[in-house]
């Protein structure tokens, strides 16, 4: 009981962080091997509560109707391919190149979010009038996602954000991208036996509560306070890959 009232804790917190900034894994991961949780039941056990966090933001945003629903169906069926292969990647690719990879794509995140000094606040209402380039980048992001992970959600809003929609907007769909890649990788790890229901269930109360709590809050973030968040997860996330790494 314990344990599961510890996990619960830890998803609800690294969920409302995940859902300002993303980066959410950098507190689930390393706290779940803490607590002697194998690294590969910590992957599987993440892919699934993050896939029901991001699930629940997906019936908040069709509740409030912020989006059609034509496009975000489009968005959770392009991400759910992405995920699936990005699960299959990982099985031919070493940690390490998608470590370098990771790295890579963090240092050029934050250069774009620290040149971007000014954040829109008036968003876009529907996904209808980007380029077929524009379309294609949550599909890699959700590959990467599937297969590695860290900073795929900040990778979301910073593309998101770079597509003209608020920060709010930014965050809201990068969620939705999150849930259709979690539950296309997740099918995958479910293969590999490497799930145990008693982390995940837990793991995953925590990060529903917290995504909801963190959809709530989004409106109230100053866009000064939600950059600054931004650019923090993405050096702490620069910061534990580069240590997995070298």
């Amino acid at each position: 009981m314990t344990s599961f009232l510890l996990l619960v804790g830890l998803g609800l917190v690294s969920a409302f962080i995940g859902t300002l900034a993303g980066g959410g894994g950098i507190i689930t991961l390393p706290a779940m091997m803490l607590m002697g949780i194998p690294i590969q039941v910590g992957i599987a056990t993440n892919k699934f509560s993050s896939g029901v966090a991001s699930f629940t933001s997906v019936l908040y945003l069709i509740k409030y109707k912020l989006f059609t629903l034509k496009a975000l169906i489009a968005l959770v069926a392009s991400a759910f391919v992405g995920g699936i292969i990005g699960a299959l990647i990982t099985t031919s690719v070493s940690e390490q190149t998608m470590n370098i990879t990771a790295l890579v794509l963090l240092v050029f995140s934050l250069f774009v979010t620290m040149k971007n000094k000014q954040w829109v606040s008036d968003a876009k209402e529907t996904l209808k009038n980007q380029t077929p380039f524009s379309k294609v980048i949550p599909f890699f992001i959700a590959i990467y996602d599937g297969g590695f992970g860290p900073g795929s959600s900040t990778f979301g809003i910073i593309h998101f954000m770079r597509q003209q929609f608020s920060y709010v907007k930014a965050a809201q769909l990068s969620r939705v991208m999150n849930f259709g890649s979690c539950a296309g990788a997740f099918i995958l790890f479910y293969h590999t036996g490497f799930v145990d229901w008693h982390y995940a269930i837990a793991l995953a109360i925590g990060s529903a509560l917290g995504t909801q709590v963190g959809l709530a809050a989004l409106p109230k973030i100053p866009l000064k306070l939600a950059r600054t968040l931004l650019i923090t997860i993405i050096f702490m996330l620069i910061g534990q890959v580069m240590v997995r790494t070298f």
